[in-house]
Parts: C-alpha cells; sequence; structure tokens
C-alpha cells in the first residue's frame, strides 16, 4: 500500500522472496518445506510469515531490485540454490531457473552452471555458507 515509502533495502528483499517464490513454483508446486524455507528467509530479514505469504500470493506486483554488490548476488544465488534443493529433488526446471537467475543477478553466463553445482555440491555437503562462498570468490575471481 505504501511500497512507494520502502527502502531499498525492504524493496530488494522483497525481489528476493518473489524470486525464490518463483523458483519454488519452478516445478508446478509449491512444497511445504519451499515454504518454509522462504519464510524462515523473510524472518531472518524481520517479515512476518503472514507479510511473506501475502507476497507469494502477489508476485507479478512486485518490480525486482537487483543485488548491488557480489556478496548481495553470492547470498541471493545460494539462497535460490538451497531453496532448489530444500525438497529433496532437483528439478531439472529449478536448477534452469537457478542458472537463469544467477545471469539475471549479473554472473557470466559461462560460469553460471559451475557456480551453481559448486553451491549444490557444497550445501549437499554441510559446508558452511561463508565456506562455499569463500571457494566461490576463489573460483570466480570476484
Amino acid at each position: 500500500m505504501f511500497s512507494f515509502f520502502e527502502s531499498e533495502a525492504e524493496k530488494k528483499l522483497k525481489s528476493h522472496i518473489t524470486n525464490l517464490g518463483a523458483l519454488a513454483k519452478a516445478d508446478g508446486h509449491v512444497d511445504p518445506s519451499e515454504m518454509d524455507f522462504i519464510i524462515s528467509i523473510g524472518e531472518r530479514h524481520g517479515m512476518k510469515p503472514n507479510d511473506v505469504r501475502n507476497l507469494l500470493s502477489n508476485l507479478q506486483e512486485v518490480k525486482p531490485q537487483l543485488p548491488t554488490n557480489d556478496s548481495e548476488r553470492f547470498d541471493q544465488i545460494y539462497d535460490l540454490v538451497e531453496m532448489m534443493l530444500a525438497d529433496g529433488i532437483v528439478d531439472e526446471s529449478e536448477m534452469e531457473f537457478c542458472i537463469n537467475m544467477a545471469v539475471r543477478l549479473g554472473f557470466k553466463k559461462a560460469i553460471v552452471g559451475v557456480l551453481v553445482r559448486k553451491i549444490s555440491v557444497g550445501v549437499k555437503d554441510g559446508l558452511s555458507r561463508e565456506q562455499i562462498r569463500s571457494d566461490a570468490q576463489a573460483f570466480l575471481n570476484y
């Protein structure tokens, strides 16, 4: 209602939540574990669960706000990959969505497939976000 007065950080968070919602819907349905994951991301940044649900029910009303630095870009693609893995099934459309989003976030097209897979393997292997970020930075040469 008062979106004109939202801060850039709030706009970026809403954009990130909608990106996660789009990924969750990429395989045709939103798994409860995916919804719980999106809500946890929102809560981590001060959103209430109902606000996250309302945002996801109105995806077409939110304009994407792309990250402005490499750290934000990495965090968004990391969350997207983590979301893809949330239900334990990696659907090809979800993988494709992650790769496309990585390009939209500003990563070079030539390396996004490897980046998404590196993050996927790191998450599956139980590495911390910071360990995966460090490996990715060495790979990407930020």
